[in-house]
């Protein structure tokens, strides 16, 4: 079992930044794939980045890609969203999760509750 707790959501002017940090319990951090997700008001849920177990891989969606860093620390059991030259559309809530590799890509087992991301114009 791990649990997920997402902290550094705010509001933030257009062009600004903020990091996310998203902090695991359990013994089992290292071993896990970890992305961020998101979730627009009327909008599905959407893939943001993924980090592999080790940390040697990433992957972004392209509405992000340029602006926004994945990193992890396994020692701190803690992975990071960097946000750079954000826009209103990006205002959202920001969810992390714990996962696996799968057949097709990876899957995710654990989601933290999310924190809140709003990006002013």
């Amino acid at each position: 079992q791990v649990q997920l707790v997402e902290s550094g959501g705010g509001l933030v002017q257009a062009g600004g930044s903020l990091r996310l940090s998203c902090a695991a319990s359990g013994r089992t951090f290292s071993s896990h794939i970890m992305g961020w997700f998101r979730q627009a008001p009327g909008k599905e849920r959407e893939f943001v980045a993924t980090i592999t177990s080790s940390g040697d891989s990433t992957y972004y969606a392209d509405s992000v890609k340029g602006r926004f860093t994945i990193s992890r620390d396994n020692r701190k059991a803690t992975v990071y969203l960097q946000m750079s030259s954000l826009k209103p559309e990006d205002t959202a809530v920001y969810y992390c999760a714990a996962g696996h590799r799968a057949q097709n890509g990876f899957a995710y087992d654990y989601w933290g509750q999310g924190t809140q991301v709003t990006v002013s114009s």
